[in-house]
């Protein structure tokens, strides 16, 4: 489907954040013939990464900033534009979608949404972030086998997490900081029941070695514990000030309610990666976008044409193909030209 302007900074696809999920959804986008842009404020958690653990194919020497740098690339060799805009408002009246953002402004007719949460982080003293602080069990644990582990919080989720952690190592402590603990009875009686060390005194220092890993911890009460790593449990923060903006239906834990194709309760909206239930995960993400991609490209194609259109237009003439638009055509052209 051709864009309903000829103004530049309109596009068929606007996709708002440029994690896994949202590059995804670019390049799909951009790859079957529409006009596509990434708003990326940077950041993120894809880009803290250290190494890029469970993806076939992508060594895990890997930093998440070069993993990404890489898809930025790939898209933009697809004709899609990569800008480096915050987006601070967006709203609808009537048709197409209208973005603000820090650097100017657009439109779009469709909007996918891929910001992501933010992990809460401990006060401080902390360890460095992926060099002994973790947020990811699914992808960190295997660093940890046969290894002393803490798991810091005082939830549910954290006493749970202690225990999945004994799949890995013999040596897990559960770290509450001085905070009471939420877990239920029946948690507090799985944890007697597991050989997990509950320590309750609030750490005063870090000690890390000469690599920058963690080595130790430092207690209140004098003591000194040696761990490898661990992971903080604090929950998640979900960046969904826009999907609210936009009226979509938000979840109550803060994510935003998206169908298997990651469309919204609004219109023309999509949701990708972590802003959407499920597990937070690079390849989930990538199979978000990719989804989404293919699911805005069925409602944007020209062909096969409508038959009401038929009826009112006419058969298809050759002069009316290919349905992607001129500047994209070009670009594949270029692209697939390897003398």
């Amino acid at each position: 489907m051709t864009s309903t302007t000829d103004s530049p900074d309109h596009y068929e696809v606007a996709v708002i954040g440029g994690g896994p999920a949202g590059l995804t959804t670019a390049l799909y986008a951009a790859r079957l013939g529409h006009e596509t842009a990434v708003f990326d404020r940077g950041g993120g958690r894809a880009a803290m990464m250290q190494d890029t653990h469970n993806v076939l194919g992508v060594p895990e020497s890997i930093s998440g900033r070069e993993f990404l740098e890489t898809a930025v690339e790939q898209l933009q060799s697809y004709g899609a534009d990569y800008r480096r805009e915050y987006v601070t408002d967006i709203g609808r009246d009537g048709s197409p979608f209208e973005l603000e953002t820090t650097d100017g402004s657009a439109t779009a007719d469709h909007v996918v949404l891929a910001t992501g949460f933010n992990d809460v982080r401990p006060d401080p003293p902390l360890p460095r972030t992926g060099r002994g602080l973790h947020y990811c069990l699914h992808c960190d644990a295997h660093m940890f086998v046969d290894q002393s582990v803490y798991v810091m919080g005082h939830s549910e989720s954290a006493a749970h997490v202690a225990a999945i952690m004994l799949n890995f190592t013999d040596e897990v402590d559960l770290l509450t900081r001085g905070e009471e603990p939420e877990w239920s009875d029946e948690t507090a009686a799985m944890l007697e029941t597991h050989p997990i060390d509950v320590i309750h005194e609030d750490i005063t220092r870090i000690q890390n070695g000469e690599d920058g890993w963690l080595k130790a911890m430092e207690f209140a009460d004098g003591t000194v514990r040696e761990y490898k790593g661990g992971f903080a449990m604090y929950g998640a923060e979900y960046t969904n000030g826009l999907a609210r903006e936009l009226e979509c239906d938000i979840n109550d834990d803060g994510t935003v309610d998206v169908d298997d194709h990651g469309r919204t309760s609004t219109d023309g909206v999509y949701a990708v990666g972590d802003l959407t239930p499920g597990h937070n995960q690079v390849l989930i993400a990538l199979a978000d976008g990719a989804k989404a991609g293919i699911s805005i490209h069925f409602a944007l194609r020209d062909f096969p044409r409508d038959p009401d259109l038929i009826d009112e237009a006419g058969p298809v003439r050759s002069e009316d193909v290919p349905g992607i638009p001129d500047a994209l055509l070009e670009q594949a052209v270029d692209f697939h030209t390897y003398d």
